[in-house]
């Protein structure tokens, strides 16, 4: 019998697997995105201290929907967030999820608003 996975556990498992080369320092912290099914989330994240320097959702801001034009807006907010904490350059961990659609809306807005990775 043919096992079936559901796609929780594909995305948990390619988020793992890429997780293996992707870690954020202090210098260049790691712009992590998880997207649920009502929010997006974006973290900038400093693994070797364990610490999250910068974060942005569409909790924060209260946007009506989950579109593109709302992940644009995390994009910048997070890039704003962490030019104030100090931070120029990261590392994009999208999480296991594919480079389309939300996560690049995010992506691209991010570099818009200044960080560079």
């Amino acid at each position: 019998m043919i096992k079936r996975t559901d796609r929780k556990e594909g995305r948990s498992k390619r988020h793992r697997r890429v997780r293996v080369n992707v870690s954020g320092t202090s210098e260049r912290p790691r712009l992590a995105v998880y997207r649920s099914l009502n929010h997006l989330y974006a973290q900038v994240i400093d693994d070797g201290a364990s610490k999250t320097v910068a974060a942005a959702s569409t909790v924060e801001l209260k946007a009506k929907g989950n579109g593109m034009s709302e992940a644009a807006q995390v994009g910048k907010q997070i890039a704003a967030k962490a030019k104030a904490a100090g931070v120029n350059r990261v590392v994009f961990d999208r999480g296991g999820f594919l480079y389309h659609g939300r996560i690049k809306a995010l992506a691209d807005a991010a570099r818009e608003a200044g960080l560079e990775f």
